[in-house]
């Protein structure tokens, strides 16, 4: 119930995801408490914010891409730890992309959205989920060159 109740704005309606990645914490970099998802206990590790993920993929450059696990390895590098929590960045990554499919629904023009399809390719778990759907990844990521 209470991941429910937290999805809800004060007036009780459902979050757009565009203010779901606003209101998501800072990035931090912390140990890794136990061994969980391939990594270890004791590592250093960034656990990202949705809006560090949108600002790392609004850098990539047009026609350039990268998978989900280089992308974690290059915010890692960034931030002088060992490793980026994928939990973190599969939630956040997924909220990116849905916000930005959202302002994409809502007017805003292909150019000035979070191209997260640079990250998120047709064949990956998060594509299935995300409300674009696979053909609106497949179509970006063709006119990218990817």
């Amino acid at each position: 119930m209470k991941a429910w109740a937290s999805s809800r704005g004060k007036s009780g309606k459902r979050k757009s995801w565009a203010e779901k990645v606003a209101s998501a914490p800072p990035p931090v970099v912390k140990p890794v408490p136990v061994d969980i998802a391939g990594m270890k206990a004791g590592e250093t590790m960034l656990v990202p914010s949705p809006a560090l993920i949108a600002a790392f993929i609004t850098r990539m450059p047009f026609g350039s891409g990268m998978d989900v696990k280089a992308l974690r390895r290059q915010l890692a590098r960034e931030f002088q730890a060992e490793v980026t929590c994928p939990i973190t960045t599969g939630f956040h990554l997924r909220a990116v992309a849905e916000a930005a499919y959202e302002a994409l629904g809502d007017g805003a023009a292909i150019d000035t959205i979070t191209p997260f399809w640079r990250v998120v390719d047709e064949a990956s778990p998060t594509a299935a989920k995300l409300a674009c759907g696979i053909e609106f990844i497949r179509t970006q990521r063709q006119r990218e060159g990817l």
